[in-house]
């Protein structure tokens, strides 16, 4: 069995590469490094079901990854919003030559 200071230290090594990937907006990163979670806590919660392990401990890591899912769903929500607004610009300007181009079209017979 893993030592409960080595399973704590792991998760808290993946938190930070999420928080870099996510400070990046790497978001096939972060695909990878969510992919790493579950395996992450599954050891600890055994470990805390076993008693080898202090449940503040696993609670305040816990905390700290719901407060990561916030963090990330809100990045994402802002990312999404900003490529909208971006492909609206593009829409706008693609339009915005589609006129011009049956202006100069018309005006040239």
């Amino acid at each position: 069995m893993a030592d409960p200071q080595a399973l704590l230290e792991s998760l808290d090594q993946l938190r930070s590469e999420l928080d870099q990937a996510l400070a990046a907006q790497d978001w096939e990163q972060l695909a990878g490094l969510n992919a790493r979670v579950k395996p992450a806590i599954e050891p600890l919660m055994v470990a805390l079901e076993q008693g080898r392990i202090d449940a503040a401990l696993v609670r305040d890591r816990l905390d700290a990854l719901n407060q990561f899912v916030e963090a990330a769903n809100q990045a994402a929500i802002k990312a999404r919003d900003e490529a909208r607004e971006s492909l609206k610009g593009v829409n706008e300007n693609r339009t915005a030559a589609r006129a011009y181009q049956n202006v100069s079209t018309n005006r040239q017979r």
